[in-house]
């Protein structure tokens, strides 16, 4: 037998044999330590965890006679258990990658002894494995974390959108069981959860598709025409329209708030004033949707501006001056030259605006929080978007299974939308156009 084979087969059997046969001491003891370590968790604890993710416990918290005093005995924690079982999960992948490479460190070892070359000591394999694979011992800390603090909270908020884990099924006093598709099925099935999901659903496009026209169009325009060689104190009005995205959001949408205000706002006071009758801003679904999208225009406008003056300066005049020579108009020098120069450069700054636009949380909180109110959905008012409505419903109303099903649809039209429209763009299949 062939020593690359014999140090692969006793490191699969017990970590760190391998590297003991291939007489690498220190760093069989290394194996061997770390390798007993995740085997003893194995043994004790793993299959109790994985048992607890899969049945999401067998004893809910209760009352119990004892004598004549009564006295709670504490239950299975659902929620707990699933997180448990998730982590020990993670855990086993980790010890499975860590088996796998003590497998093939046996191997590889075992194999220049095979063809009669010098083994490296210990400290010889640390400085070889720092030369070789420096970035991904570095990143090796970074991957960890991401993956149990963004990775693992992601998979446990879709496994919600499979539990009953809704107001009055919670833990400890009730424990949460597996349905399946069945929060789906009743999003798209019950009448009163069905319209819910689908006028929000389709108010949050529309909503998304205004505000990011209104607010990319009115940039551009505003960067174009400010750009103009005839307009004079171009810093000026930069500074004065840039104002908005320099206040911090909260209290631009704040005073927006006061402003649209039905009673003692001062737009209505100035229509009144007109001997007009004021509107209803904030509590007609129609001009609440109208006032939304203004504020959205106040605040994004500027965003785009500054990113249109960014391109027009990286426009060659040599291009304007072709146009002219040809006898092109200002329309069509802005049609030809510009908007297509500006579109190129800006196409994946619009797709993450319309991305943005779709989870607008502040806008629409703050502004209106959802309302005015539908009698006829659920738990959400006529401005919702989808991501207000998973607020809502999430600390509000403790229906955490819809809500992580609001979060996978989000999650599912951000990410087909962004990537399908990405690869159209010509700033994606031209990447070398612009030297």
């Amino acid at each position: 037998m062939h020593k690359k084979t014999g140090a692969a087969l006793l490191s699969a059997i017990i970590p760190g044999l391998g590297q003991f046969f291939n007489r690498q001491w220190l760093k069989g003891l290394v194996f061997l330590l770390v390798g007993s370590a995740g085997i003893y968790f194995i043994a004790h604890d793993l299959m109790g965890y994985l048992r607890g993710l899969i049945t999401l416990g067998e004893f809910p918290s209760r009352m119990v006679k004892v004598g004549k005093l009564t006295r709670m005995v504490e239950g299975d924690h659902s929620i707990f258990m699933m997180i448990n079982g998730l982590m020990s999960l993670l855990a086993l992948l980790f010890y499975t990658a860590f088996h796998l490479l003590n497998i093939r460190d046996a191997f590889l070892v075992g194999a220049a002894r095979d063809r009669n070359e010098p083994i490296h000591s210990f400290g010889e394999s640390l400085r070889h494995m720092g030369r070789r694979n420096f970035a991904y011992l570095v990143l090796a800390i970074p991957f960890v974390a991401v993956v149990f603090l963004t990775i693992l909270p992601l998979v446990f908020s879709v496994l919600l959108a499979f539990t009953n884990y809704a107001d009055p099924i919670l833990p400890p006093a009730h424990l949460v069981e597996w349905v399946g598709f069945g929060n789906f099925n009743k999003m798209l099935s019950l009448d009163v959860w069905s319209s819910t999901f689908g006028g929000v659903l389709t108010w949050t496009l529309i909503w998304a598709i205004i505000a990011t026209a209104t607010t990319y169009i009115g940039g551009v325009l505003i960067a174009v025409l400010i750009h103009q060689p005839r307009v004079r104190w171009k810093k000026l009005w930069r500074t004065l329209l840039i104002v908005p995205f320099a206040i911090p959001n909260m209290i631009s949408l704040l005073v927006m708030r006061n402003m649209f205000n039905n009673q003692f706002g001062p737009i209505n006071s100035y229509v009144r004033a007109l001997g007009l009758e004021g509107v209803a801003w904030l509590t007609n679904p129609f001009w609440a949707k109208v006032t939304v999208i203004l504020t959205n225009m106040w605040i994004g406008i500027p965003v785009t501006m500054i990113l249109a003056f960014g391109v027009l300066t990286t426009i060659p005049r040599d291009m304007y001056e072709a146009a002219e020579v040809d006898g092109a108009g200002a329309f069509y020098k802005f049609r030809m030259v510009t908007l297509p120069m500006v579109l190129f450069a800006t196409a994946p700054i619009l797709i993450m605006q319309f991305a943005g636009n779709i989870n607008s949380f502040n806008v629409i909180y703050l502004m209106t929080n959802g309302e005015p109110v539908n009698p006829n959905y659920q738990y959400a008012g006529h401005t919702d978007l989808l991501v207000t409505w998973l607020y809502k419903l999430a600390l509000n109303q403790s229906q955490y299974s819809f809500a992580s099903v609001i979060g996978i649809v989000i999650f599912l039209l951000v990410a087909t939308f962004s990537i399908w429209s990405y690869r159209r763009t010509r700033s994606y299949k031209e990447e070398d156009m612009i030297a």
